[in-house]
């Protein structure tokens, strides 16, 4: 199959849809030979947690080794990346469909890590602040002062709060072509 992009890079904050996405794409892709894994878990296996960590819990060495494995990924071709940063770390690649889900309704996202993480509406408000305060702090430190979920380093950005999984999943497909060709 003829694919426009010879990867996809998933990004965006807490509880947006990266995780649901990055799933539901496996049955159209990995039988095309595609392969899937995911930033947070290899963060989450280094910290040794389930939840995922704050970004400050890992040495600048470590973000550095996953950004070079990210590229060497996306180097070989035919990966779905799963991480925050992802799309920001292939902003130069014109082979990756760089996608970035947001959710414009805080209490849905509130809603999705008390039910995710069965915690209490407050403790997953708290949660969401600290995680996204605390990565984008240390993520400027590293790498500098971006605005790393800025629509100008992605080629779709998809409200996942208006666009449900399966609308979500088509539009990408769409973007990487998937059905040019197949019967439809």
């Amino acid at each position: 199959m003829n694919l426009k992009y010879r990867n996809i890079t998933i990004s965006g904050g807490v509880a947006v849809g990266k995780n649901t996405l990055h799933t539901a794409l496996k049955p159209y892709l990995e039988p095309q030979g595609w392969h899937f894994t995911s930033g947070g878990q290899l963060l989450r296996d280094f910290a040794k947690e389930y939840v995922q960590p704050l970004a400050s819990l890992a040495p600048d060495e470590f973000h550095h080794e996953l950004d070079d494995r990210t590229k060497k990924l996306l180097e070989d071709g035919q990966y779905v990346i799963e991480a925050w940063l992802a799309g920001f770390m292939a902003r130069d690649r014109k082979d990756t469909l760089r996608i970035l889900l947001t959710c414009n309704n805080d209490a849905l996202r509130v809603d999705r890590v008390a039910n995710r993480d069965k915690v209490t509406i407050e403790q997953a408000k708290q949660y969401i602040k600290e995680r996204e305060e605390g990565n984008f702090k240390e993520w400027k430190r590293i790498y500098g002062d971006y605005n790393f979920f800025s629509p100008e380093y992605y080629h779709i950005v998809i409200d996942t709060y208006s666009s449900g999984p399966n609308e979500t999943v088509g539009k990408v497909l769409d973007m990487l072509g998937y059905m040019n060709g197949k019967d439809k």
